[in-house]
């Protein structure tokens, strides 16, 4: 038996066995189950590795099952949506459900204000939805295009003659944050400090790292503001630094709720997005030439690596107690959307684990759902276009690196290494 948190190999497969943590009283033992896999926590090495989770759509596994575990550093144990149907409630339900409180990191650090506009219901919501919606546009995104282009060819250029990259550290890890930074107008100087911060809170796990790196972000980030304020520019950062909504100047909690999210938000999603996307075309040359020989359908081909690759299971809490699949929800419990899992549910999408780079009415939630959808959906799969057709045209067909460790995290950890080679 597989205890679902050691790393798994090709074959292996996780039984659904009952967590040894406690739940509330309002839960039913038979719901309570080690989800950590399914949680994008335990590592594998399968070709597809979002595979194992199709064991929670399976006939008699309940439709709402409870994970008991830490889901987040300050959080701990929810609900699990399996179904895409079930999913998408949450996700578009907000008489039930409520996202103030997610990602909300900076209460570690004693901070009051909200992650904006994420931790924000409607009509809230709304007005700072609104605001920020210009920079992120499909408009925006082309007049963004050109200068996306010549990060990814400049980069290119730096090893196409090598017929090597490490297309994770070297190549995907930079690349879209350098466009993100741009977009801020941050200093890309201080780019190695931000991952490090970025990691002690999104994955080191320890409360005290947590709330150090966000106290250090926070500091830095109010620094930038307030220069933005006394010199503004074209950026993000400055239109938020001195920004009005409905005729008012935002509050000082306002500007750095939304600074910070966008920080906390633009660093390494994308970055995990293209080490994934990169090692399913290095180990599938048909897949690769299929669309090399077809740019036509990149667009299509960035959706279906979208939707195969669901990086983030986003949560809600509960707003009132409801019966739903025969259980009790409680004001308060946290209900996690098992994106891992919708994202291949059968009822929504034939043969979903099958790779169609032409699949038509692709709706997977890897960018959420309802009015909290992502925010920077457009600029991610602008970053992803550019560069698999730039890829594509200037790199020849490409393979693993002998002798790699292609072992995947299935979630925003996903792949640190990645060596592909080519023949020059």
């Amino acid at each position: 038996m597989n205890d679902n948190t050691t790393p798994m190999a090709r074959g292996d497969e996780p039984e659904l066995v009952p967590a040894n943590m406690p739940a509330p009283a309002h839960v039913p033992e038979d719901r309570v189950l080690d989800l950590r896999f399914a949680m994008g926590q335990v590592p594998n090495d399968l070709p597809d590795p979002y595979l194992l989770v199709d064991r929670l759509r399976q006939p008699g596994i309940p439709r709402l099952l409870w994970y008991p575990y830490p889901f987040t550093t300050f959080t701990c144990g929810a609900w699990a949506a399996t179904h895409y149907d079930d999913i998408r409630r949450v996700y578009e339900d907000n008489e039930h459900f409520s996202a103030v409180g997610v990602a909300q990191f900076q209460v570690l650090a004693g901070e009051t204000f909200p992650s904006l506009p994420l931790g924000s219901d409607p009509p809230e919501h709304g007005k700072y939805r609104k605001f920020l919606n210009p920079y992120f546009t499909p408009k925006a995104m082309n007049q963004m295009e050109p200068h996306i282009r010549s990060v990814v060819g400049e980069m290119i250029d730096r090893f196409a003659d090598r017929g090597e990259v490490d297309i994770a550290y070297d190549f995907g890890r930079i690349y879209p944050v350098k466009i993100f930074l741009n977009l801020m107008k941050l200093p890309f100087s201080m780019f190695e400090q931000f991952l490090a911060w970025e990691w002690d809170i999104l994955h080191s796990g320890d409360p005290t790292r947590v709330g150090g790196a966000v106290t250090e972000v926070l500091a830095y980030l109010r620094e930038f503001i307030a220069e933005k304020q006394a010199n503004p520019d074209e950026g993000v950062g400055s239109y938020i630094a001195n920004g009005e909504i409905d005729g008012r100047p935002l509050t000082d909690d306002e500007k750095i709720g939304m600074t910070w999210f966008l920080w906390l938000g633009g660093l390494d999603t994308v970055a995990s997005t293209i080490s994934q996307m990169f090692r399913r075309l290095a180990m599938d040359q048909e897949l690769q030439q299929r669309i090399r020989d077809n740019p036509g359908i990149i667009n299509s081909a960035v959706e279906e690596f979208l939707r195969v690759q669901p990086l983030v299971n986003s949560h809600r809490q509960a707003k009132k107690d409801f019966e739903w699949h025969g259980v009790t929800v409680k004001k308060g419990d946290w209900v996690m959307c098992l994106n891992s899992s919708g994202n291949f549910d059968e009822a929504q999408f034939a043969c979903p684990h099958q790779f169609d780079p032409e699949r038509t009415a692709n709706r997977h939630f890897t960018f959420v759902g309802g009015v909290h959808a992502c925010l920077g959906a457009h600029l991610a799969r602008r970053e992803l276009r550019s560069l698999l057709d730039e890829f594509l045209k200037r790199i020849p067909q490409f393979r693993i690196k002998p002798g790699t460790d292609t072992t995947v995290t299935p979630g925003l950890l996903s792949i640190r290494n990645l060596p592909i080679v080519w023949d020059v």
